[in-house]
């Protein structure tokens, strides 16, 4: 029978980069990304914090490594779509790969702040915008178009909206209300704006809203491409 330090050695033995990285993402989706240290990580795969830095650098690098995990598993969802050729429909084959991009993102809620505070450019994010790219290439876009298109899509790409700001506190409805007086037009939106009841990535990134946004900035870049 195995004494524990034998065990532990055993555990040490046997991590790896991947290992460590899909306990990281375990531990995000679990308790949410700001439980994520060094420490916590480690004691998640019963070894000692020291024995991860053979495999990851620091916190940086876990977090940079997220991003390849959730990238790995959008192209892995995209690649497994019966999408229409781009020549065919590139509109629906783009909003197809965009929401199941965002499928992805739903099992991470944390993953859009991640993205949002690398400060590198991500290997695995470039070669997905690459395939964007490529898709609006395929039908029908000249470059010149496929980068205005690059820049209306931003995060949407992605699967997640960027939010123009998040109000302080719990509530976010109740902390507009409370600035009426300086932000009468705001506080008067979250009154009567409908967001839904599921598929939110944010306070503003409900799935109808996102779905609207993607539907509009695709149909404009329709009409674009038609009359290049």
């Amino acid at each position: 029978m195995a004494t524990r330090e034998e065990s532990r050695v055993d555990r040490q033995v046997r991590l790896s980069r991947e290992r460590v990285l899909g306990a990281a993402v375990a531990l995000a989706d679990a308790r949410g990304v700001g439980s994520l240290t060094m420490r916590s990580l480690a004691e998640s795969l019963g070894v000692e914090a020291m024995s991860l830095y053979h495999h990851v650098a620091n916190k940086e690098a876990v977090l940079d490594g997220l991003v390849e995990v959730v990238m790995a598993e959008i192209e892995r969802a995209v690649a497994g779509l019966a999408s229409p050729a781009p020549e065919d429909d590139w509109r629906r084959a783009m909003r197809m790969r965009v929401l199941a991009a965002r499928e992805v993102l739903l099992c991470h809620p944390w993953a859009p702040g991640v993205f949002e505070t690398r400060r590198g450019t991500s290997l695995a994010v470039v070669r997905y915008y690459d395939g964007v790219l490529g898709l609006m290439r395929r039908g029908g876009f000249d470059y010149d178009l496929g980068h205005r298109a690059l820049h209306a899509l931003g995060s949407r790409a992605l699967g997640f909206s960027q939010e123009l700001f998040e109000p302080p506190g719990e509530g976010a409805e109740e902390a507009l209300a409370a600035m009426a007086v300086e932000v009468p037009h705001l506080a008067a939106m979250a009154a009567e704006a409908s967001h839904g009841v599921s598929g939110r990535l944010g306070w503003c990134d409900f799935q109808a809203e996102f779905e609207f946004g993607l539907d509009l900035i695709l149909d404009g870049l329709e009409r674009l491409r038609v009359a290049s």
